[in-house]
């Protein structure tokens, strides 16, 4: 249960598209004066070295963060899309003197986004990320405003929806190490729409050769459409799900097949969120692709 770790994937593809969707989010849901509560079922450790011994394992970021940098300082590239220009400043705020090789996850992502008055709940069950997510969050000197909770995200949500100015994004990025989690996604969905309809809720989920990954879309659509709420759905697909990595990197273990797709569903989102993905997405394609068969899809309803 406890095997999976983000340090191996972060800075990836996957979390090009998730961090720059959630950022999307969040600009918008801070122009309203009132209160915002964000709650992290999944929260990770925080933030994470891109030169430290499980990153450079992988060699994930590699492929996503630093390709999206590299791309973008190009001799004749174009100007990024503006979320994503938005997404590299926000990385690039954590590496003002350390060169390239801080990432920060969804809680420092939604922190650094977050006002004074809003609230950030992070649950993170695996006990070394969560004493690692303690001490990174302690450096912030938050007080309050943000609660670390050793505590299944799943269940634990639960009990601060709805929150008490009724604004809330919940986001929901298991590891999906166990079959399990597909399920548990749904049924978190469909719990959280009952108790606070008008809450944004943004799942991330790896498209992998797994039936539950692929009917997981289809039942937060369901879901949102038999609520009657609005929903968008993007897909990044960097390679074909068969082919290896392309680039040989010296110590990277290149018999780790790496995740070819995942996907982002936000139900109630944002009415700019479209927009600024349509922009961004065919940038991301084209900086992340690994093979002919890199592509994206970008869907709404409701």
């Amino acid at each position: 249960m406890f095997s999976y770790r983000h340090a191996f994937h972060a800075g990836n593809h996957a979390d090009v598209l998730k961090h720059a969707t959630l950022i999307g989010i969040l600009q918008h849901l801070v122009q309203k004066d009132a209160a915002l509560t964000v709650i992290d079922t999944h929260a990770g450790a925080g933030l994470y070295r891109l030169d430290g011994d499980y990153a450079t394992k992988s060699g994930e970021s590699l492929e996503g963060i630093a390709r999206v940098r590299a791309f973008f300082a190009a001799e004749g590239a174009p100007a990024p899309a503006p979320l994503l220009a938005d997404y590299l400043a926000l990385v690039a705020e954590f590496n003002k003197s350390s060169g390239a090789t801080v990432y920060p996850g969804s809680p420092f992502v939604a922190e650094r986004l977050l006002r004074g008055h809003d609230r950030l709940k992070l649950f993170e069950l695996h006990p070394t990320d969560a004493r690692a997510l303690a001490g990174n969050i302690a450096q912030l000197d938050a007080g309050r405003r943000i609660a670390v909770l050793s505590e299944d995200g799943f269940e634990g949500l639960k009990k601060f929806i709805p929150p008490p100015q009724r604004r809330a994004l919940v986001l929901c990025d298991p590891s999906y190490e166990m079959k399990s989690d597909y399920a548990a996604v749904a049924t978190m969905a469909a719990d959280s729409l009952k108790r606070f309809a008008t809450g944004t809720y943004a799942v991330w989920y790896p498209i992998i050769g797994r039936a539950e990954a692929h009917d997981l879309p289809r039942r937060l659509k369901t879901l949102a459409n038999q609520a009657r709420k609005p929903w968008l759905h993007a897909t990044l697909t960097v390679k074909g799900g068969k082919a290896p990595t392309p680039t040989a990197l010296p110590g990277v273990d290149h018999k780790r097949p790496g995740l070819p797709a995942s996907g982002m569903f936000v139900i109630n989102p944002p009415h700019t969120l479209r927009a600024l993905l349509s922009e961004a997405l065919p940038q991301m394609k084209t900086a992340l692709e690994q093979d002919s068969r890199a592509a994206f899809t970008l869907e709404n309803g409701g």
